[in-house]
């Protein structure tokens, strides 16, 4: 039998179509793939690798940090540990009696000032030099020289620093000898002995050794401020003074809140330099928050207490640090 046909619009005869529509139909089409199949061992290890890497860091944080700061919180709220073979749970006795001690509260007036002055010294000083060094009229071979200089501070490490001013604020060093020469002073004077004078000392050897890290950071800020804004001030008529009041305090703002916050965070916590020329006195003129808790540790051997003291300075930090980041948030 022939084959069943069916003619086209120009009466030529062609296949049926419905044969070939059923065996299309009939018929399906297996994509080839080219990817390869990779076991499920293979995708955990590539997810974990990332975690691998940190994992040393995690690690040190860990134990460095975490774990020590939750066993202060810990013995805060216990009776006097180490010492005691079996300390017992006391509540919040142990933040009662460092906050009802008078030496808490001096140290806590003298941290206070240390800090707020010290840190608006560091401010102005680094944002004067800073200006000096971006300012046209002074040569290139001159402010290579003043950079130099300026950072010398900075290069010191906190041992050296102290060492330095201890014996230039000697009754014999050289501080004493210029003002004698002078006529100024009769006498030597007790810079880091007297009572009157020793918080004065150590907040000035501190805006000495910290003002570099203003300069540095806000001479950067100074060369990164558009010139045309300058130009555009310059054509409006503004004057040096609002030039800097209008366009570069702006400009520097986010700089200044940053640089601000971190250094209080790092001058209230300052411990090294004040051990090492004062030791916090005389008579506690120089005791600093971070001193009375050493001293509550491991000269009185009161750890207990110590550590209410280490965990209120923590919660100081942390409101700070607080304001910090909401401020890095915002600005990003």
């Amino acid at each position: 039998m022939a084959p069943l046909t069916e003619r086209d619009g120009r009466g030529a005869a062609t296949p049926h179509r419905k044969a070939s529509a059923v065996a299309s139909t009939n018929t399906v089409v297996r994509p080839v793939s080219t990817k390869r199949s990779t076991p499920g061992w293979a995708t955990t290890a590539r997810r974990l690798t990332p975690y691998a890497f940190l994992s040393p860091t995690v690690i040190v944080m860990l134990v460095l940090m975490l774990i020590p700061v939750i066993m202060v919180i810990g013995y805060s709220f216990m009776d006097n540990v180490i010492t005691n073979k079996f300390p017992v749970f006391v509540g919040i006795d142990n933040y009662v009696e460092v906050l009802s001690d008078p030496v808490f509260r001096t140290a806590t007036g003298n941290t206070l000032f240390f800090t707020l002055v010290s840190v608006a010294a560091h401010l102005l000083l680094g944002l004067g030099f800073a200006m000096l060094l971006n300012s046209p009229l002074v040569g290139n071979v001159t402010k290579a020289l003043f950079r130099v200089v300026y950072i010398l501070p900075w290069l010191f490490t906190v041992a050296i620093i102290a060492v330095l001013w201890r014996l230039m604020l000697n009754p014999n060093g050289v501080i004493n000898y210029i003002l004698i020469s002078l006529g100024l002073t009769d006498k030597g004077i007790e810079w880091l002995s007297s009572p009157d004078t020793a918080l004065l000392a150590v907040t000035f050897i501190n805006i000495w050794a910290g003002y570099s890290f203003y300069m540095v950071t806000l001479l950067a800020g100074l060369q990164g401020v558009p010139a045309d804004l300058y130009e555009a001030a310059r054509v409006d008529g503004a004057s040096a003074f609002q030039r800097f009041w209008n366009v570069t305090l702006p400009q520097l703002k986010p700089i200044i809140i940053s640089m601000s916050v971190l250094d209080i965070i790092w001058t209230s916590q300052q411990f090294a330099l004040i051990w090492m020329t004062t030791g916090g006195g005389p008579v506690n003129v120089t005791e600093m928050l971070s001193t009375y808790t050493y001293k509550l540790a491991f000269s009185r051997y009161e750890f207990s207490v110590a550590s209410a003291s280490a965990v209120l300075i923590l919660l100081l930090t942390m409101v700070l640090a607080f304001f910090y980041v909401r401020h890095q948030k915002a600005r990003d």
